[in-house]
């Protein structure tokens, strides 16, 4: 066991975001967490990250299991070539800060770009690279301390097809060098397809299905019938935004 949730509970004015939710992840899985916008499920990223305090409820990861996460465009800094903005959490991280000297910064993040199909690119900013190549540079980064859990925010959010299979392509090949525990919150059906080995449907906060990919997929839950075809019809209201 990586990561388990349990009975975790959020609550933003008086609205509970996340309603007394569980699932598991193990190692070298992959879940993906799907659901309408406003479903609960970038909260979900930042209570595991430990960037926002659940309101009850409780989340144990394996002991020592370095946490990563992407965020949906990428957030690297502009200011920062590619390579400080890798080796970044080496740098300033505490546990990590004086670690390792300037020649063995460099052969790590020139193996992260490695992995991540992006040599020798150390040198350039974010404003020189596209799209999908800034969020491989954000996988990069991500895993530059060997995480055991990677939390992905709508990875292929803004991309075209082509770019999206091949981020999808990455996310497993991560999983696998890492033997990581991953979560990834997404819309897209091909990420969950090709990317996850489980799912749970958000909505309203509660989990609406949890299972393998190929019964989300069969489509015999009214809730993930709605979600796989797009319906306005269904258990699952869409809310006005006007």
């Amino acid at each position: 066991m990586t990561i388990k949730v349990e009975n975790l509970t959020k609550i933003f004015n008086n609205k509970k975001v996340l309603d007394n939710i569980s699932f598991s992840v193990e190692d070298g899985e992959t879940l993906g967490v799907a659901g309408f916008s406003g479903s609960g499920k970038s909260t979900l990223l930042k209570i595991i990250s430990k960037l926002l305090e659940a309101d009850s409820g409780k989340i144990e990861t394996t002991k020592n299991s370095d946490i990563a996460m992407t965020f949906q465009y990428s957030a690297l800094f502009d200011f920062l070539d590619v390579y400080h903005n890798i080796a970044f959490p080496l740098l300033e991280r505490r546990e990590f800060r004086g670690k390792y000297n300037k020649q063995e910064l460099k052969k790590i993040v020139a193996q992260k770009l490695k992995i991540v199909g992006l040599e020798g690119i150390e040198n350039k900013f974010p404003s020189e690279l596209s799209g999908g190549m800034q969020k491989r540079v954000g996988f990069a980064r991500a895993i530059v301390t060997n995480p055991k859990i990677i939390l992905y925010d709508e990875p292929t959010a803004g991309l075209d097809p082509v770019s999206s299979t091949l981020i999808e392509d990455y996310i497993n090949q991560l999983k696998k060098e890492l033997n990581a525990s991953c979560i990834v919150v997404t819309h897209q059906m091909s990420t969950i397809t090709r990317a996850c080995d489980k799912v749970i449907l958000l909505y309203e906060g509660k989990i609406v299905f949890k299972g393998g990919v190929q019964e989300f997929l069969q489509a015999s839950n009214p809730y993930t019938k709605q979600f796989i075809t797009a319906s306005l019809d269904g258990p699952m209201e869409i809310k006005s935004t006007t």
